[in-house]
């Protein structure tokens, strides 16, 4: 890091001294292993008040366009389907073809992501004036790919609403580590658990949830889940959530019909491979706009929304993936601040962002693959650390 970025500064200049023993160790090692230069890390910043944040956005950032969001659904959609189709007529059934296949699934799970995305733009209330379109569009495009859309949208809701919140915070909420004793993983390990596993965990059983919530599950919002001392899924939420399993249950049931037309084999080969690729790409998006070996969380007392809304990370996706979906990674600070700024808009507000404070804007320009190897690796467990409220990565 001390290529890319020239010298890290001193533990004294963020405010950390004194610093001794263990917690130097590992504030030193957040520094050198990390790529925001400590910038997160500061002690004593100034934070500016919810509405001065809002008010450095241009006001037409906020317009939203039916026509160019119906066009990039209907374009994102539509590279889904014409990838389908090609695989569908040109991939042989065989053994030999399995290859081809593996390679199919890592595109359509790539390509399959940007109508996520944009089903999670609906869930935003960013997508377009009418609001039935937006709720239509956002619920096919999420139950398609077993994502129940109503259950999403309230769960995502909490997790803008308590960004990086030790308790409250909602999705990747690391563990707090008790004793001096590092928490310790592997790639291969924590790969299986996060990108693999991660996202039907949180779905299923809350997994990496906020502990206030207790156990959760975005299908069945009654005991044996929702034992925490909140609910996730409160009041009428519960009938948004049994809604939304309407949708997973006539996808599964259209699945089950698909198979016994053809075979089980081509359906996993063609859907469900794809999906496990979505699902990764999801938990990797989700991983690390709020995730790093130098990012800290807050506890109860000191987290405020400014706070947490600061310590979202935008990483350089590159064009291509940018392009594929829509900026979600690169625009995140943005999208934190108002998530009803359409994607389309949103770099322009990410420019803004970083001109009024620039020393609050967070992006780390480590290559995403290095980032998240980092994090697989580093971030495994935090601790209570200085005076400010803050957890840090051990």
């Amino acid at each position: 890091q001390q290529r890319l970025h020239g010298e890290l500064p001193s533990l004294s200049r963020l405010g950390w001294e004194p610093a001794e023993g263990l917690l130097r160790e590992r504030l030193e090692l957040a520094l050198e292993r990390g790529g925001l230069e400590g910038k997160a890390l500061q002690q004593g910043k100034t934070w500016p008040s919810k509405a001065e944040i809002l008010a450095a956005i241009p006001t037409d950032c906020l317009q939203k366009n039916t026509f160019k969001s119906m066009f990039y659904a209907i374009v994102s959609a539509g590279q889904v389907f014409l990838c389908g189709l090609l695989a569908w007529r040109f991939i042989p059934r065989t053994a030999s073809a399995i290859p081809l296949w593996i390679l199919y699934a890592a595109v359509q799970g790539t390509l399959a992501f940007g109508p996520w995305v944009l089903a999670h733009e609906c869930g935003h209330n960013s997508f377009c004036k009418e609001q039935w379109l937006q709720t239509m569009v956002g619920y096919a495009f999420h139950t398609v790919f077993m994502t129940p859309y109503f259950s999403w949208q309230r769960s995502h809701a909490v997790h803008h609403s308590k960004v990086n919140h030790i308790k409250d915070g909602e999705t990747h909420v690391p563990l707090v580590q008790k004793g001096d004793i590092k928490l310790t993983t592997n790639l291969p390990r924590s790969f299986l658990t996060h990108l693999i596993l991660g996202w039907p965990a949180y779905m299923l059983a809350g997994v990496t949830g906020g502990p206030s919530y207790g156990s959760t599950n975005h299908f069945w919002p009654f005991a044996p889940f929702s034992n925490g001392e909140r609910q996730l899924f409160p009041g009428d939420w519960k009938k948004k959530v049994l809604l939304s399993d309407l949708g997973i249950v006539a996808v599964l049931a259209v699945l089950w019909h698909w198979a016994k037309c053809t075979s089980m084999t081509f359906v996993a080969a063609m859907y469900w491979a794809p999906l496990l690729v979505l699902n990764g790409w999801l938990v990797t998006y989700t991983w690390l706009q709020h995730t790093d070996v130098d990012v800290p969380h807050f506890s109860r007392e000191s987290w405020s929304w400014v706070k947490g809304t600061f310590h979202t990370i935008d990483r350089p996706y590159g064009p291509i993936l940018d392009y594929l979906h829509h900026r979600l990674g690169s625009t995140h600070v943005a999208h934190h601040v108002c998530s009803a700024i359409p994607h389309y808009n949103a770099k322009k507000a990410t420019e803004a962002l970083k001109n009024r404070f620039p020393d609050l804007y967070l992006y780390d320009p480590t290559p995403i693959h290095k980032a998240l190897c980092r994090v697989a690796v580093q971030c495994t467990g935090v601790q209570a650390a200085g005076s400010e409220g803050m957890y840090i990565f051990t």
